[in-house]
Order: C-alpha cells, then sequence, then structure tokens
C-alpha cells in the first residue's frame, strides 16, 4: 500500500509539534505544508527541505494529489477548513474543538457520516494517551467496580487566550476523556467561571457533568494558576485510579482502597473503611501525539474504527455549547442537546 499523502494545515505554536510528528508516522508522507507566516514557512523549509511550504491555502485545495489534511490552526478557523475539504472528498484531522458551534460541528458530522462521506478525525489528544488506555481498560474489565464520580485538573500560568475562553481552550481534552471513561453523554451541565485578565473572556472555568444514575464528573480548567496539573481521578466502587500526567515515571496508580455498605440501602448497618495496596503499572512510553497522528493514517485506510471520530468531536462540542451557556447564565443547570 502506497504511503498515504498528507498536507498541513497551520504550522503555528501547535502546528509544528504536528509537523514533526507526521514526519515520523509509518503509512504516512507529509508532502506539503500551508501557513500564513511567513517567516515561518522560511524557517521550516530549511528544516525540512523535501516538504512543499506555502502560503496560500488554495495550493493545498488545488492539489488532487492530496488525500488527506491535517488542521491545526486557530479554532474558529477549524469548521470552515474542515468543511472544504470534506466536500472535496479529502479524509480530515482537525484539531480540538471540531468546531466553534454546535451548528458548524453537525454539518461537519453530517458531510463525513454521509454514504461514501470522507473520514473525519478529531484531536482529541488524551484519548490516545497510554495511560488513558490503562485507566479504560480497568472501567471496561470491571476492576474498579462501578464508576461513582471523575474528576479532572487541567491548570497552568498560560498560555493565556484572547479569542476563545479557558472552557473551549482547555476543557475539550478532559470532556473527550471523561466521556471516553464513562461510555455515555451526561444529561446536564452546570459551569461556573470568572473573567480576571480579558473582559468577557473566562479566565478558570468549574465543570459539573451530570450522567444518568446519579453518576458525576467535574472539570477544572485555568490558564491562571500557580500550579501545572493535568490529572484524571476516577472513583469506583472497588478501587480508584488516578492519571497524572505530569508524574514522569509513575503516571498511573491504582488505589485498592474503599467504602463498604453493609445492610440494605434502608438499613444500613455499617460502612467500613478498605485501605489496600497502591500498585503503579508500567505506562508504555509512548509520545501521545505520534500515537495519534498513526492512528488517524490507521482509520483513514479502513484498518481500524474512529475513537475520535465526527461523533466523539460532536458530543464535545454538544457539552461545550451546554457549558458555555450555564456559565454566561451563573451556573444554570443546561440541558445536553
Amino acid at each position: 500500500m502506497t504511503d498515504l499523502r498528507v498536507s498541513l494545515i497551520g504550522a503555528g505554536g501547535w502546528g509544528s509539534n504536528v509537523l514533526r510528528a507526521l514526519t515520523r508516522v509509518e503509512g504516512a508522507s507529509l508532502v506539503s505544508v500551508c501557513d500564513i507566516n511567513q517567516k515561518k514557512i522560511k524557517s521550516l523549509s530549511a528544516q525540512y527541505p523535501s516538504i512543499s511550504f506555502t502560503g496560500d491555502l488554495k495550493d493545498i485545495e488545488r492539489d488532487g494529489s492530496i488525500d488527506a489534511v491535517v488542521i491545526a490552526t486557530p479554532s474558529p478557523t477549524h469548521a470552515e477548513i474542515a468543511k472544504s475539504f470534506l466536500e472535496s472528498g479529502r479524509a480530515v484531522f482537525v484539531e480540538k474543538p471540531m468546531a466553534v458551534s454546535l451548528e458548524d460541528a453537525r454539518r461537519l458530522y453530517e458531510l463525513s457520516t454521509a454514504d461514501k462521506g470522507p473520514p473525519l478525525m478529531v484531536g482529541h489528544l488524551l484519548i490516545y494517551h497510554p495511560a488513558t488506555n490503562i485507566v479504560k481498560d480497568l472501567v471496561r474489565k470491571g476492576d474498579i467496580g462501578d464508576v461513582y464520580y471523575i474528576y479532572s485538573k487541567r491548570l497552568n500560568l498560560g498560555v493565556v487566550r484572547q479569542n476563545e475562553n479557558v472552557l473551549w481552550s482547555l476543557a475539550p481534552h478532559d470532556i473527550s476523556v471523561v466521556l471516553y471513561l464513562m461510555g455515555e453523554m451526561p444529561e446536564a451541565v452546570s459551569v461556573h467561571g470568572s473573567s480576571y485578565l480579558t473582559k468577557g473572556v473566562q479566565d478558570v472555568a468549574f465543570m459539573t457533568l451530570f450522567f444518568p444514575g446519579g453518576r458525576m464528573a467535574q472539570v477544572h480548567v485555568s490558564w491562571l494558576d500557580p500550579h501545572k496539573e493535568g490529572k484524571v481521578v476516577v472513583v469506583g466502587s472497588k478501587k480508584m485510579v488516578v492519571f497524572d500526567d505530569m508524574e514522569a515515571n509513575e503516571k498511573v496508580k491504582i488505589y485498592n482502597k474503599g467504602a463498604e455498605v453493609k445492610g440494605s440501602a434502608d438499613l444500613i448497618e455499617s460502612i467500613s473503611i478498605r485501605h489496600g495496596e497502591i500498585m503503579i503499572p508500567l505506562v508504555p512510553p509512548v509520545e501521545p501525539l505520534i500515537a495519534e497522528m498513526e492512528y488517524f493514517v490507521k482509520y483513514v485506510n479502513g484498518d481500524l474504527p474512529p475513537l475520535s471520530g465526527p461523533k466523539e468531536g460532536l458530543d464535545v462540542v454538544r457539552v461545550l455549547t451546554a457549558g458555555n451557556e450555564s456559565m454566561v447564565k451563573n451556573g444554570q443547570v443546561i440541558a445536553i442537546k
């Protein structure tokens, strides 16, 4: 099978990381890169002389030899660019969020899922982190019992955005992981957030997701925090799991502890606390971004089902849209549409 001919659109901060990853992915040939920053193009063309660079998106659109595009431009441009290439029959990878409006997200979903629609994959990076998949396996196998609740923190001092609030900028990572681990959509959401640096652009947000059966999740995101944190905690009826991405060697810890109730729900006889051992599984040294790009190539070739395809991308935007409405309404509980 010949290599998938790929074009990268957007080679800025994160896009330069995607560029590097694409050059290392087996089965993909990065043939062209588009970016509006001429200085960036000049610098990158010196580093990658075998790749064609352009500042005009139409050059990529007119190139019929391109099989797939990877979009790493600012969020407000995602939907328009993705729509153009999906309509031309090209496979699309678009960074999170898939779109900044629910209407645009639904349109991209429809284009990809229509009969003979091209593949669409969304950059929910943490789904491809080996630590996330260790946690997912524990949930799937029932090792931690019933999932009671999940909470996550994505905090840092910077990078401060002005074209999108912290909910749209950071929360897609955690929302995608929560939905992946829960295996279902929440029914409603409540978000409290505040703006301190730029009027109307929230710097911190606390999101609560309400799932069927009383399960819940909380997501705390901020770019105005003294600590750098990237953590997901899953509390189950048998065990509890912590995925701490800031840990160098012990990213996943499985706590064999919990609370056990004796008696019935109406007549509790006693509640005993269990403290057991802590297990630290080996997390394979795989770079999530390269794993994500490799998955995209295999997905486009029909070798793997989508993990963050059009449905998953749309679901995250559904949660974000309801969450943003709740935040504007001072935490009012909003049903997911």
